[in-house]
């Protein structure tokens, strides 16, 4: 064995390390570091602007070129400047910036990495949630936000991306965006295919913000909203493609929703559905498990692997197309392109 070969235990000691390189990207999101570090500065000109400790803003400094987000020349002293992945997504001025998104997951993860000794003990709820209004209100926040920065900055090249390989999207002429929050899925989507026409569907307050961002496109003749709740409201009819992401985690009635969803589709017409499940090997389920590991213990559905493409089988849907590791934010999910039948 060689003397730099890692111990058995190193993964587990690199979970300890990890909490501290995210507290060294949260302060440099908090303290907009990255706006300030577009061109070279020395650690001595950072501390000055943010009125922090140079000594240690230069160590702070050399955790972030760790970590590949900044780059560092050779001068003495060394100046920093940013990766391309800081300049193209943590700088608050750029339209891709995810700073808000990232925190808001970080936060998330450890609120309940901080209950989930009481959760194991607990067990799942009898119910959903007695308090609705509380769960789309905040839902209805991160859309704005949040969820916004992660749609345009992930979502949508990879909804783009997607259709490419859906040989029915060229002809497509109605379209569902099925819990589309912001909406920016489904304006993408018009913008690819001039024939498309079609709605966002989420809660009535969450198509508030799609609809607002649907009238700044440009596209309010062309994509509607329409408010409700997938549980107990009708989607409308007659769509070619309906994309539908993250959103059966949440829903009470598996069957009943794919039922209402397959009948919401003409014939031929065509569901893509990016929805996470857990793999059976270990390594994979490695980066899939943290993120869905709350949803599992609330009661939600998460899938082991195949179970979402025989839930669609049961409801109707037929050849079934499936990309069981797509790189979505956070953790990767699986997409299945399932069709109504044409007869």
């Amino acid at each position: 064995m060689s003397l730099s070969t890692p111990h058995a235990l190193q993964p587990y000691w690199d979970l300890t390390l990890a909490a501290v390189r995210a507290d060294a990207l949260r302060i440099a999101l908090e303290w907009k570091l990255f706006d300030l570090l577009q061109v070279p500065a020395s650690a001595d000109l950072i501390a000055r602007r943010l009125e922090l400790d140079a000594a240690n803003t230069g160590f702070w400094l050399e955790a972030l070129w760790s970590m590949d987000l900044l780059a560092r020349d050779e001068r003495q002293p060394a100046h920093y400047r940013n990766t391309p992945v800081a300049s193209d997504y943590l700088r608050s001025n750029v339209a891709d910036y995810c700073g808000d998104a990232w925190t808001f997951r970080l936060r998330g993860m450890r609120r309940f990495g901080s209950q989930l000794g009481e959760q194991v003990r607990a067990g799942q709820p009898d119910s959903q949630p007695a308090d609705m209004t509380t769960t789309i209100d905040n839902w209805t926040a991160a859309a704005r936000l949040q969820i916004a920065q992660e749609q345009r900055a992930v979502t949508v090249d990879v909804a783009l991306r997607l259709m490419a390989r859906v040989p029915e999207f060229t002809q497509a002429r109605r379209l569902l965006d099925l819990g589309g929050g912001p909406g920016l899925v489904a304006i993408a989507l018009l913008r690819d295919n001039p024939l498309l026409t079609g709605n966002v569907f989420d809660f009535e307050k969450t198509v508030a913000v799609a609809a607002d961002n649907i009238q700044r496109a440009g596209l309010e003749q062309r994509l509607g909203v329409l408010g409700g709740n997938l549980a107990t409201d009708a989607i409308g009819e007659g769509y070619d493609v309906i994309w539908c992401s993250s959103v059966l985690h949440f829903v009470p009635d598996l069957p009943a929703a794919l039922a209402k969803i397959h009948a919401a589709l003409r014939p031929g017409g065509v569901l893509i559905s990016a929805h996470a499940e857990i793999p059976a090997d270990p390594e994979h389920a490695r980066r899939v498990m943290p993120y869905y590991l709350s949803m599992q213990m609330l009661g939600r559905h998460v899938s082991e692997s195949g179970g979402l493409s025989e839930a669609l089988h049961r409801a109707g849907f037929v050849n079934i197309d499936s990309y069981p590791d797509v790189a979505f934010a956070v953790a990767p999910v699986s997409v299945l392109v399932a069709r109504r039948s044409a007869s």
